[in-house]
């Protein structure tokens, strides 16, 4: 658990205060959302788990559209949540669903997103539960080699990165996916950086090819302006949008070369006469 300071610690008492009340107001939420610290009664760096920054999760909801949304390792909501805003306009077709193994963080995620359909579980277990297909995948995973339960894995990918990991599952329940990941996770450069580019090697790289998959850059959000609203940690990210009914990237093969067999020569008749050592006609 972080120590907290004299005005975070007041700040996060006053959200638990709202978090008491039957219904939470619009200016409640965000207050919760800013202010409620999940590292003072967590560790959150066992379980990889650094909520979404306010600003940053605007942002990302840009990549989405109202549609069925599923929310892979949801914490207290905040992309869901920010998705919401960003098409209140089009609530009617927004159907928002929060997988979320934590028990505290669904029960403060079921305030502030009454609702949305939260499940308390691993997001291991997500493909066995029959929910359906979905318009997107969205999720702001745990990153790096976190311990999985039971040591479950995705379909495919076997490595120890979380974020594969959630990104493998997604790909089995949606058509589209928007997901926050470590910039060397993502298979491009662009946050922080001067201009994009694609990475040609390291293990993105070798995801995509793993999975078909293709990691793009969306609409070009430099997440680095908000690399300082992290709490307790100031991770370069990327925001990866993935069209899971659209895979370009094909599994790397060996080049097979072809070599034609040439067809034998026949020997050519010379009319010249046949010549000696010393260059006399024999």
């Amino acid at each position: 658990m972080a120590k907290l300071s004299k005005a975070q610690a007041k700040a996060h008492q006053q959200a638990c205060d709202l978090l008491s009340k039957d219904v939470l107001t619009h200016d409640d939420k965000i207050f919760v959302l800013e202010n409620w610290q999940e590292s003072a009664s967590h560790v959150n760096s066992a379980a990889g788990a650094f909520f979404t920054p306010f600003d940053l999760a605007m942002d990302f909801a840009i990549e989405t559209y109202a549609g069925r949304v599923i929310d892979l390792c949801a914490g207290v909501g905040m992309l869901s949540f920010a998705v919401k805003m960003r098409h209140m306009f089009q609530s009617d077709g927004l159907d928002l669903t929060c997988v979320e193994i934590n028990p505290d963080y669904v029960a403060v995620g079921r305030k502030l997103l009454p609702e949305a359909n939260w499940i308390e579980a691993s997001v291991f277990d997500v493909l066995e539960m029959d929910l359906g297909h979905f318009d997107i995948a969205i999720s702001n995973p745990p990153f790096g080699a976190i311990k999985r339960p039971d040591g479950k894995r995705s379909p495919r990918y076997t490595g120890a990165d979380f974020e594969f990991h959630v990104i493998d599952i997604a790909s089995h329940l949606a058509s589209y996916g928007a997901f926050i990941v470590p910039q060397g996770s993502a298979g491009f450069n662009y946050s922080g950086k001067r201009g994009y580019e694609r990475q040609k090697e390291g293990k993105a790289v070798k995801f995509q090819e793993l999975t078909g998959l293709y990691f793009e850059a969306g609409c070009g959000v430099d997440t680095s302006i908000h690399q300082k609203s992290w709490r307790g940690v100031s991770p370069l990210c990327e925001i990866v949008c993935i069209d899971f009914d659209e895979k370009v990237v094909a599994p790397v093969a060996k080049a097979v070369v072809v070599v034609e067999e040439a067809a034998p020569v026949e020997p050519q008749q010379s009319s010249a006469p046949q010549l000696d050592l010393f260059g006399r006609a024999a």
